[in-house]
């Protein structure tokens, strides 16, 4: 029997995430300690696990949760084990909530912010990621909140602690599912990360997480990177691209610095920059602008890195 940390851990779901799981679908019920402890067996980590793999590749938490509810032990062990190719049905496609309930879940995210509220932020982002694919729930809901979010801090509506709270709670649901998103060890890799000094970098770890989950070979290099650790990445890795982001103007500049930098020491190196003031690096004929939505910019780069020579 394992506790709900090992459980975590063994199955590859975060804490939050693994009782939301428990409580709206009833996936895994667990045992009681006469304290009241939580305690899981292995039945319990492979469903859990069965999950994940499907989410992973494609389907709604609602409808991995029906798959695993009518599996056998059997099939279950089988879905735990491997990664899914397989996306929902045309029956039961692999969509987010409609327009409203986005806009509620949005809502609530800012209000949770502006009242410091933990609890209903691990409940609105619980809702949004279990919505739909990760990628719908990330350009519909949780993006344009953490928007309105900055907006409500520069208008003083909502405190630092708020903002922060905010932020560092999607931190932790994103960096989770890069980490369920797997590797693609062997391949040349794609680096994503923020130049020296940038710091806003959850528009870039959504980006990295949805290019794993699309079968990419990402390495997430982080916020804040000097251009000489790029240039030592792209060597040391042999990096067949390299993509910056670039979320707010200060990005620009530190953008360029790393781009001058991987040009003078990889030639060929496929250059690639995203954010919201990504066009402001248009200038740069060589370097491939990723905007719109997460879809549109993994496509925007995929097609590009087939052009380019050995890709």
């Amino acid at each position: 029997m394992y506790t709900i940390k090992e459980a975590s851990v063994r199955s590859g779901v975060g804490i939050p995430l693994l009782r939301a799981w428990e409580r709206r679908y009833g996936v895994v019920v667990p045992t009681r300690t006469p304290s009241g402890y939580r305690l899981y067996d292995d039945a319990a980590i492979q469903r859990l696990s069965a999950m994940r793999q499907l989410i992973v590749a494609g389907w709604s938490a609602q409808q991995a949760a029906e798959r695993v509810g009518a599996s056998s032990e059997l099939e279950i062990a089988t879905l735990a084990s491997a990664p899914m190719a397989t996306e929902p049905t045309a029956e039961s496609p692999g969509v987010t909530a409609d327009a409203s309930t986005a806009d509620d879940l949005v809502a609530r995210l800012v209000t949770a912010a502006r009242v410091i509220d933990a609890n209903g932020l691990e409940a609105a982002l619980d809702e949004a990621f279990s919505s739909g694919r990760f990628e719908i729930a990330t350009d519909r809901i949780v993006m344009p909140a953490l928007r309105a979010i900055g907006d409500g801090w520069e208008r003083g509506d909502i405190s630092v602690a708020g903002e922060h709270a905010a932020s560092h709670a999607v931190l932790r649901r994103l960096a989770m599912a890069y980490e369920a998103a797997g590797d693609s060890a062997g391949k040349r890799p794609i680096l994503v990360g923020l130049g020296s000094g940038g710091r806003h970098e959850l528009g870039a770890l959504a980006f990295a997480t949805a290019a794993r989950r699309a079968g990419l070979p990402v390495l997430y290099l982080g916020p804040d990177l000097p251009p000489e650790s790029w240039t030592s990445a792209a060597k040391t890795r042999d990096a067949v691209a390299a993509v910056v982001g670039v979320p707010t103007r200060a990005d620009v500049q530190r953008a360029r610095a790393v781009f001058d930098s991987l040009r003078s020491a990889r030639h060929g190196l496929l250059l690639a920059v995203g954010g919201d003031e990504a066009g402001r690096l248009a200038g740069a004929g060589d370097v491939i602008q990723l905007t719109g939505d997460l879809a549109h910019s993994i496509g925007t780069l995929r097609a590009a890195i087939g052009r380019a020579p050995g890709g």
